[in-house]
């Protein structure tokens, strides 16, 4: 498989995906963590969220410490349970502007793990 064939549109997500990171936008923490699986974890800024309670803590912090706009500007099939979502942020966080990866392992149709890197 080449690059271009993994290479996705961003209509081509699995709506688990989907809905997540539309929820994680729009700040809805209860629809974003109905999106993972109960011991799901989450690693941002090279710390580990590990369960819902942990993860929700996770999503507000985020959401009240910087106001940013973020905007999908890749996305890739991995294989059946892992896809790599790129983000273009602007905002009021050091720096102003980054690309990050959001690097989803899917179970049974739940998230249950997201990796965020540069």
């Amino acid at each position: 498989m080449t690059q271009t064939d993994r290479t996705l549109g961003t209509a081509a997500l699995p709506d688990v995906i989907s809905s997540y990171l539309e929820a994680h936008q729009s700040r809805r923490l209860d629809a974003a963590i109905g999106s993972y699986t109960a011991d799901a974890s989450v690693t941002d800024e090279g710390k580990t969220y590990t369960g819902a309670d942990e993860i929700r803590a996770w999503l507000a912090r985020s959401a009240s410490v910087y106001t940013y706009t973020m905007h999908k500007t890749a996305a890739e099939k991995i294989d059946d349970d892992h896809y790599d979502v790129t983000h273009h942020l602007e905002g009021n966080f050091p720096g102003g502007h980054v690309d990050l990866h959001f690097r989803f392992t899917l179970l049974h149709g739940r998230i249950a793990r997201l990796v965020i890197e540069e």
